[in-house]
């Protein structure tokens, strides 16, 4: 992951993982799912690949895409956007931060990196 000014960043061992959230004002969960793709060529980096999405209800500028199926209580569907060099994820002091799920476990954002209210990256890297 990647950093805030003036903090270092964090490397997070996971070859698969779920960032989820909820809308601010709508109270709705979002959860996309996401698999770090390993390289064949030896030295180029790794990549995100977004593999689904779901959202439990609409929410007021979030609704979920035209294709989206509602199964058990979830709207799901495919992300358009399958590759991102890096998720940029918007962080306040004023809503409940960012998810990162494994294995089953969700956990804050602010478990790995502390938020100062601006912008996380969040990229695939290599091992430290």
């Amino acid at each position: 992951m990647g950093s805030a000014p003036g903090h270092a960043p964090a490397f997070v061992a996971t070859d698969h993982f779920t960032l989820a959230w909820t809308h601010s004002i709508e109270k709705v969960r979002w959860e996309e799912d996401y698999a770090v793709v390993r390289p064949s060529t030896p030295g180029a980096m790794p990549q995100l690949h977004a593999t689904e999405a779901r959202v439990k209800g609409s929410a007021a500028g979030m609704e979920p895409p035209p294709d989206a199926v509602l199964q058990n209580g979830w709207f799901q569907y495919k992300p358009t956007q399958r590759f991102p060099l890096a998720l940029r994820l918007s962080r306040s002091e004023f809503v409940p931060d960012y998810e990162l799920c494994m294995n089953g476990t969700c956990r804050p954002m602010s478990h790995w990196l502390p938020s100062d209210g601006g912008v996380t990256l969040l990229t695939a890297c290599q091992a430290p």
